[in-house]
């Protein structure tokens, strides 16, 4: 394994922690759909960028903290539901997308790519993840109130529009550091599968934020050593989600 796809692995278990408990509060926010559909977002910007001949990561960051702020715009204005407001503007950026990223790059914008990462583009995403890791153990105590009892978070002294925008661009960067080898399409797996593997045998909060990240941990490293030295394909995606299906399958052999 190159340095560069060593940089490429361990990059991605970070990101597999950081999904694994962004999955979790997701799931007790009732929004891990709203996952996938954000990770959509993303395409837009992804297909510009293709065009412009930049970094896609820029255009992909850009699009999704555009449509991040637009879902919550009007998620706080409208008065919709997460999941509705998120599907306003996720119908938009995915025809968007389709359009404009060309045709040759439309896999790898969907599927994502298995490349190597250059030192600054690694530290750049480690950064990235421990933000994200550090931002839901400040919030963790507001998120689970305002999940709780939005009325009581309020009482509290707690600003639930903030801790909601907060929530959601933490989400955003989870997926954004997840698109260089999960794509578009994908991305959103290990905040969905992981989250829901450990509910079915977590019993407290902490033990449901440690299975949650131990299940995307273990698709991540299986997935790459499956992928590295079994199939050989050009990207490892589809290994991982498998991997966290059979992982959520498992999950349902939990004695009663």
């Amino acid at each position: 394994m190159h340095q560069g796809q060593a940089l490429l692995l361990l990059l991605a278990l970070f990101f597999g922690v950081a999904a694994g408990l962004v999955g979790c509060f997701a799931l007790m926010k009732r929004m891990v759909l709203a996952s996938d559909v954000l990770s959509h977002l993303a395409l837009p910007g992804l297909g510009i960028a293709y065009l412009l001949k930049i970094n896609p990561l820029i255009g992909g960051a850009a699009s999704l903290l555009l449509g991040t702020l637009l879902v919550w715009r009007l998620q706080k204005g409208t008065g919709l539901a997460s999941d509705a407001a998120i599907g306003v503007v996720f119908a938009a950026s995915l025809a968007i997308g389709a359009i404009v990223t060309p045709k040759e790059d439309l896999v790898d914008a969907l599927f994502g790519e298995l490349q190597q990462v250059s030192i600054l583009g690694f530290f750049v995403g480690l950064a990235a993840t421990l933000l994200v890791i550090f931002s839901l153990f400040v919030l963790k105590d507001r998120l689970t109130i305002s999940i709780f009892s939005r009325e009581l978070a309020a009482s509290c002294g707690v600003k639930v529009d903030l801790v909601d925008l907060y929530f959601l661009l933490i989400f955003s960067v989870t997926i954004l550091v997840g698109l260089r080898f999960m794509g578009t399409l994908l991305a959103s797996a290990l905040i969905i599968l992981p989250a829901s593997t450990a509910r079915h045998v977590a019993d407290r909060l902490w033990s449901f934020l440690l299975l949650s990240s131990a299940a995307s941990l273990t698709a991540v490293l299986a997935g790459f050593l499956l992928n590295t030295f079994v199939l050989k394909i050009s990207t490892v995606g589809p290994t991982i989600v498998i991997i966290s299906a059979l992982l959520f399958g498992l999950s349902f052999l939990k004695p009663a």
